[in-house]
């Protein structure tokens, strides 16, 4: 009896300790998971939000300097216009204002202003301005002092900045006023007012000029900030362990941490930042982990419900429960079973795109490689077969030039392979300055090869003074051979030929290919990589792509168009070398 009555009592102690055991596991693997997905996610999530920022930061830094530089051609233009060198000669105005609004809704400008010489409104896009008086301001003033395109920046009373091109009108040596161009650049401020992210434009000196914060404007960043009083430390402190999402922010807005973005406008010094701030980061992070919570709470419960109906009169309705369980643990195993295996798929996947993307690379850089030394290898050869036939006529003193060609190219060549794999370290090279009558005339040399094969007709327009710019001579004349083997090109079905190469001296260096070929088909996929119009085996389409990203790391540009009078001209601009920054160069 007294072994009968033990028994049953020891059974409860038994199944109490194993249910204990099951809790402290089942708490333990939850904040395991909490914790590691709140990591992962957290991580994840703010990554994903940081590229979101870096790339609206990036499009709107590129409209901005779009904008600027869409402008900024437009008072040169205005300023040779006839009919507004003609009312300022003879002071008949009535016309002028008219002409002004004509242009300024095809230009896009804020507002257009004509100033006589003594900066008198004497014509404007907005009438409210005529006969106001503009002598003070800088935009006047900097213009008729100098002879180029003047920016300004000046604070209106009313708030704001506004955004001025200008440039003095003048007839031969005699200046007659100034034309004034004023760029909308408030229309951005308006579209980001849309947005939840900060976003402010600072000049050279670090003052705000565009912001989302009209109180922003004028100050500099850490003034700006300053205005936005934070919460205590002690609250700050309060909040980060109250919120598991909480990450080290870059600044405080109004108490709240934010993620700080900074991108730099290839524009007079000028700088583009925005806020964001982690609220979305913490929404999806918490969300996921209310779920988790939720389902481990419901498991919990489930486990407690069950245990709770432990008894003998409900026998059948804990086997039923006991039933359901075993049913949600299997499915519960299928899915993570399932998930496992579109884990180990993703992983296969994120591999093999991994290797396309190198061998991609690879090829990208063997047609490169392909492309840039097909030239001299051409020339080579065509050396090498003159060089032979003078051997053959004892002919040694020419043949040894020759081989000298050879030896010249073969140095070419070497620096083009040196070039291609610093391809990718923009901004690192020595700059030297660069004659661009002697670069053409090493280019012209490269390219004797193929002019002695073909009859073609070339013009050379030189200036008498030196041209000199500060770059990479072998880059430079890269460039000119590529352009001039395009020209050539564009000539094989021509009966007379004909190639322009055009030098001139001003606020560029500038250097003109004009060929009497077709023409350009698509101008805007013209610099793309791998885009040709040639026939297969004549090309890849690499040479524009890399020469126009030559020309744009050595602060120039390079334009296509279509001549007037058929044939396509390339143009290529590179900042001029002046006389006193020569002499410092040398230093």
């Amino acid at each position: 009896m007294d072994q009968q009555s033990t028994q049953p009592q020891r059974q409860p102690l038994t199944i109490s300790w194993r249910v204990r055991i099951a809790l402290l596991a089942l708490l333990v693997l939850a904040v395991a998971t909490i914790w590691t997905t709140n990591r992962l996610l957290t991580d994840r999530f703010t990554e994903s939000t940081r590229n979101r920022a870096e790339l609206r930061l990036a499009l709107y830094s590129g409209n901005l300097l779009s904008e600027l530089r869409q402008n900024a051609i437009v008072p040169q233009l205005l300023a040779r216009d006839a009919s507004l060198i003609g009312a300022l000669n003879s002071a008949d105005y009535t016309a002028s204002t008219r002409r002004l609004i004509s242009f300024v809704e095809e230009i896009g400008a804020a507002s257009l202003m004509l100033l006589d010489i003594d900066g008198r409104t004497v014509a404007a896009t907005d009438r409210n301005r005529l006969g106001a008086s503009h002598r003070s301001d800088a935009y006047f003033v900097d213009a008729i002092r100098s002879n180029a395109t003047v920016f300004t920046v000046m604070e209106r009373e009313s708030g704001g900045f506004g955004f001025f091109y200008s440039r003095r009108v003048q007839a031969g040596s005699d200046v007659l006023g100034v034309i004034a161009v004023e760029v909308d650049l408030q229309k951005f401020e308006r579209a980001w007012a849309g947005i939840s992210d900060a976003v402010i434009v600072t000049d050279s000196t670090g003052a705000i000029i565009l912001t989302t914060e009209p109180r922003w404007r004028g100050r500099t960043e850490a003034q700006a900030l300053d205005q936005q009083t934070p919460q205590s430390a002690i609250q700050r402190a309060i909040q980060a362990t109250a919120d598991w999402t909480a990450l080290p922010p870059d600044a405080y807005l109004q108490g709240e941490a934010v993620m700080r973005l900074e991108t730099r406008i290839p524009f007079r010094g000028w700088r583009m930042a925005s806020f964001t701030t982690y609220e979305s980061v913490r929404e999806r992070v918490n969300g996921v982990l209310a779920l988790e919570i939720m389902g481990f709470a419901i498991l919990l419960a489930l486990s407690f419900y069950a245990l709770s109906r432990r008894t003998a009169l409900r026998m059948a309705l804990f086997q039923r429960e006991s039933a359901e369980l075993r049913a949600l643990n299997v499915a519960l195993q299928r899915e993570i079973a399932e998930r496992k295996r579109v884990q180990e798929t993703l992983a296969v996947a994120e591999q093999t795109l991994e290797q396309s993307s190198k061998l991609a690379a690879l090829g990208e850089m063997s047609a490169a490689v392909s492309h840039e030394l097909n030239q001299p290898l051409a020339a080579m050869k065509t050396y090498l077969a003159g060089a032979r036939l003078l051997l053959r006529r004892n002919r040694q003193e020419e043949a040894l030039s020759s081989f000298g060609r050879i030896d010249d190219l073969i140095e070419r060549m070497g620096a083009i392979t040196r070039q291609l794999k610093s391809y990718a370290r923009k901004g690192q090279e020595v700059l030297s300055p660069v004659d661009m009558g002697e670069a053409l005339a090493s280019s012209l040399s490269m390219m004797e090869p193929q002019l002695r094969q073909r009859q073609v007709q070339i013009t050379r327009i030189l200036p008498d003074d030196p041209v000199r710019v500060m770059g990479d001579r072998m880059r430079i004349e890269q460039v000119m051979v590529n352009l001039l083997r395009n020209a050539l090109d564009a000539t094989k079905s021509e009966r007379s030929p004909k190639v322009d190469i055009i030098l001139s001296a001003g606020e560029t260096a500038t250097l003109t290919v004009r060929d009497n070929g077709p023409g350009i088909e698509d101008l805007d996929a013209l610099f793309e990589p791998f885009y040709t119009t040639k026939q297969p085996g004549d090309g890849v389409g690499l040479g524009l792509a890399i020469s126009s990203g030559i020309v744009n790391d050595l602060g120039g540009r390079l334009t296509a168009r279509n001549g007037q009078t058929g044939g396509a001209v390339f143009e290529m601009q590179l900042p001029i070398l002046e006389g006193d920054q020569t002499t410092q160069a040398a230093e």
